[in-house]
């Protein structure tokens, strides 16, 4: 159904989107210019994709490092149960954790996968202390230190 909805879009769309994605304070003259209309099409095509659903929202990406969050982690996370109970347990506990940024529920051999922002090792040995594992029903960790970032990206490919 979702691949269906992609499919409607035209070239102008996807191009908006993609630009979009490049820069979302993109002022709406130089947006149409670059997709060679007049702004007052582009604006409408615009405030269609955000009220379609396809734009969800607008955001500032910001340095990490002058942040005082440049070790990044990911945790494979294993529940001793999998029931929804437990799911929701986890995912309660997770959501209210500033340290995380990502977390996804996944098929195979572990239950989670968590990626986990902190300033330095001392911080991830405090977060993992003191926070994920005083998590009710957490079977087991593994963690996956960043040693160098090769590529990180929220872009999603619309060019389909």
């Amino acid at each position: 159904m979702v691949q269906n909805a992609i499919r409607k879009l035209d070239k102008i769309d996807r191009k908006i989107l993609q630009l979009l994605q490049k820069d979302g304070r993109i002022s709406n003259v130089k947006l149409a210019d670059m997709i060679h209309l007049s702004p007052t099409p582009c604006l409408e095509r615009v405030k269609r994709l955000e009220k379609e659903g396809y734009i969800k929202n607008y955001v500032a990406i910001l340095n990490p490092k002058m942040l005082n969050a440049a070790l990044v982690s990911f945790i494979e996370v294993s529940l001793d149960r999998t029931t929804t109970e437990a799911f929701d347990a986890f995912s309660k506990e997770v959501l209210a954790m500033d340290e995380v940024q990502e977390c996804h529920m996944v098929a195979g051999g572990f239950d989670y996968l968590i990626k986990v922002r902190t300033s330095d090792m001392e911080h991830y040995r405090m977060f993992l202390a003191e926070k994920l594992s005083t998590i009710g029903g957490i079977k087991n960790t593994h963690t996956y230190v960043v040693m160098e970032e090769i590529k990180a990206s929220n872009a999603i490919n619309v060019s389909q």
